[in-house]
């Protein structure tokens, strides 16, 4: 009997995996560049959580999570998103004042597989908590920004949108419902049970959405603080050169959303899998999940499409060098051992094949460098253009210069 990974999720290894490895690298270096400190939150949380703070009517609620009842009676479900994690894990952390966190980490959603699209779903993150200004919208969109073009995500889109609070959305909304009354007929079942429950989501919905000519626009309701917000947003972007494109019927899939929302679209991508991230404000979260007011705002991207957009799915491993060995697998793992320590990444075999069977792994591993120790305990360094005949101490301060 053979096992199978369960429907709609996926082994990942090389060479797919070295591409996630360098995705999740500079993940990493980007968000400390931004003063973002690691967040890690448990896999599952309560239920509740979910219900009230992603919302009950959401599709994410009704149709994709994963709940379960423990041993103890408890209801509990494993992650959909991170953000509502996070703000808990704030809340019960005592903190105050403005604080950050960028995540990493698998979620997960009962939907429909397909490529880009798992159950089993990779996703990072940033939350900025306790800032009401634009300028922290400013900055957590410049951030998932530069990170996608330092992945170097091609025809990469970044779309906005303001979609109000609780203080003009409600007249926004009774519009919205009404014009969608009147289109009750070319809307899917779906989409004539929001009419009632959320009306928002039908413009999120990728089947209803097509079907509508004109419907109302968000922007032409919004108060005097919610407009002024998004004009700032906008002008704080122009001015550290983030261009945008307006979406006036963009909405986030979640209802914690207020004023600032925002998506990052891979053109290149199928339009059924396009969007590589999206976040927005949500100043009334905290509030939802039992806490005081605490504003925030947010991103989260899919790691799997990504590193499509990167075209990093079949990357070269990230190797300095290949070590073959005149000497056998002893004396490679004493050199190797030395090399390592001193900041090289390599790899040798440890089975003491032949030399020729040796440089075929390096040939088939891509790496730039062949080091090969000969007889004498020298190093012969190659690359396509040259050598150099080396001791083990000199091969760092040689690698670094060819850098």
């Amino acid at each position: 009997m053979s096992f199978q990974p369960p429907k709609g999720t996926d082994d990942l290894l090389p060479p797919r995996s070295h591409g996630w490895r360098r995705a999740l690298k500079l993940w990493d270096e980007m968000t400390e560049r931004y003063g973002y400190p690691l967040v890690a939150t448990p896999i599952f949380e309560a239920t509740e959580l979910f219900e009230r703070g992603v919302g009950g009517t959401t599709e994410v609620v009704t149709k994709q999570m994963y709940t379960f009842t423990d041993k103890g009676g408890r209801s509990l479900t494993l992650r959909p998103e991170g953000t509502a994690g996070v703000v808990r894990a704030y809340l019960g952390s005592g903190a105050t004042g403005a604080w950050k966190g960028a995540y990493s980490g698998p979620f997960f959603r009962y939907e429909r597989p397909q490529k880009g699209r798992y159950r089993q779903f990779w996703q990072v993150g940033v939350e900025y908590l306790a800032v009401e200004s634009p300028v922290a919208d400013a900055e957590v969109i410049e951030l998932g920004y530069r990170y996608l073009q330092a992945v170097g995500a091609r025809e990469m889109e970044l779309r906005l949108n303001s979609i109000g609070d609780p203080a003009c959305r409600p007249a926004y909304v009774e519009r919205l419902r009404s014009y969608l009354a009147e289109h009750r007929a070319v809307l899917s079942e779906d989409g004539q049970r929001l009419i009632e429950t959320n009306p928002l989501r039908v413009l999120d919905s990728k089947v209803d959405r097509p079907k509508l000519d004109d419907p109302p626009i968000v922007t032409e309701h919004l108060c005097d603080d919610c407009r002024k917000h998004y004009e700032t947003v906008k002008t704080l972007l122009d001015a550290v050169g983030v261009p945008y494109l307006e979406d006036p019927y963009l909405v986030r899939g979640l209802d914690y959303y207020t004023k600032t929302a925002f998506e990052y679209i891979g053109l290149g991508l199928d339009a059924a899998q396009n969007a590589l991230g999206g976040g927005g404000r949500y100043d009334g979260l905290a509030e939802t999940i039992g806490g005081p007011r605490t504003p925030g705002v947010g991103f989260a991207l899919g790691m799997d499409r990504i590193v499509i957009a990167a075209g990093w799915e079949e990357e070269a491993a990230s190797l300095d060098a290949y070590l073959v060995s005149e000497r056998g697998p002893e004396e490679a793992l004493a050199v190797a051992s030395e090399l390592r320590a001193a900041g090289v990444k390599l790899d040798f075999d440890g089975e003491g094949r032949s030399v020729k069977a040796q440089f075929r792994t390096a040939r088939r591993l891509g790496v730039p460098v062949v080091l090969v120790l000969k007889e004498d305990g020298s190093i012969d360094a190659q690359t396509e253009g040259d050598r150099a005949s080396l001791s083990v101490s000199e091969v760092p301060v040689w690698l670094e210069g060819r850098r």
